[in-house]
């Protein structure tokens, strides 16, 4: 086994770990993005999913960047073309210099907090899109294949959990709509 991938091994067991641990998607994305600053050694990291009209990202979790940066402005998939082309093509995206190009919805934004290099990747549910899972470099960075198997791994785990918090909620409306109507018809 190359010694690469052994080192991603007890970060991806810390994710899967924390999103095991709880139905709270907030508390569960933002742990997550808090492994992936650890592993990869990167700046930032945010999770954005698509709202319901599946045209804007809306920040869930985000660790690493100023409340200013994050209050910049939403993310129109219109605008943002980086985030359009990873939610279409469903494979992560790297830019070396987010500043210098033109996909990119609010470049003087990250130049002002400091970001330079991205990678984005796709949050997908039985090959539909939800979100993307972002990191964030201070400086140019390539990333090896090693560490984009490890950010997939961790879209893919992320994505489930949100699938699977989505349903929990799902149920339990639904239980507290049947009890709430049992208890109309069989106690009046």
């Amino acid at each position: 086994m190359k010694q690469e991938y052994t080192c991603f091994f007890k970060p991806l067991y810390h994710v899967a770990t924390v999103i095991n641990s709880s139905l709270n998607p907030q508390v569960v994305l933002q742990r997550v993005a808090e492994e992936v600053i650890n592993a990869l050694k990167c700046k930032a990291c945010t999770l954005r999913l698509l709202d319901r009209s599946g045209k804007f990202l809306l920040a869930s979790a985000s660790v690493g960047l100023s409340v200013g940066y994050l209050r910049k402005g939403q993310i129109d998939l219109t605008k943002s073309r980086i985030d359009a082309e990873v939610l279409s093509s469903s494979t992560p995206l790297y830019i070396k210099d987010i500043t210098r190009d033109e996909r990119f919805q609010y470049p003087e934004a990250a130049k002002a907090e400091g970001i330079v290099s991205i990678m984005v990747a796709p949050l997908l549910v039985e090959r539909k899109p939800v979100g993307v899972l972002r990191i964030y470099t201070d400086a140019v960075r390539e990333f090896s294949d090693e560490e984009k198997d490890f950010l997939m791994a961790v879209a893919h785990i992320a994505a489930i959990s949100i699938e699977n918090a989505r349903l929990h909620e799902s149920l339990r409306s639904d239980f507290d709509l049947l009890t709430q109507y049992n208890y109309q018809i069989f106690e009046d």
